[in-house]
């Protein structure tokens, strides 16, 4: 039997509100994965130092502030320079349309805006985090 998909799931920025990040965690942790919940105001540094301390193959960035086309690059830049390119990097919020192009570029590889489906979320996470040895 492999191990569990480690997820991380933050809230970079000065972004106050964390209800939907627990209810995410919760229905991932629900579904099998192992869950790390780094709470509120987290730097693109913590993030991604947890990221390599804990060994996770998924990110999840909880962003409602606004500040997502800064912190998200940034977070890729410091996750490459870690030797993490391979991490699946998922961000889900209020994410306007014209923002989601931008975001896919930066290295981004799903985001889910308010009312996408928790077994979505959590079917596409086993069908494309990347496998652990």
């Amino acid at each position: 039997m492999s191990a569990p998909i480690r997820v991380l799931v933050a809230k970079p920025g000065l972004d106050g509100h964390d209800r939907g990040a627990k209810v995410v965690a919760r229905a991932l942790r629900d579904a099998g994965f192992e869950v790390i919940y780094t709470g509120l105001h987290q730097t693109p540094e913590m993030i991604v130092n947890t990221a390599v301390q804990e060994d996770v193959q998924v990110i999840g960035l909880s962003i409602l502030s606004g500040a997502h086309l800064v912190l998200v690059p940034d977070i890729v830049k410091k996750l490459s320079e870690k030797g993490l390119s391979d991490v699946l990097l998922l961000v889900g919020g209020i994410i306007p349309d014209e923002d989601l192009s931008s975001l896919k570029i930066a290295g981004v590889h799903m985001v889910f805006t308010p009312g996408t489906p928790l077994p979505d979320v959590v079917k596409y996470i086993k069908e494309n985090a990347p496998q652990r040895k």
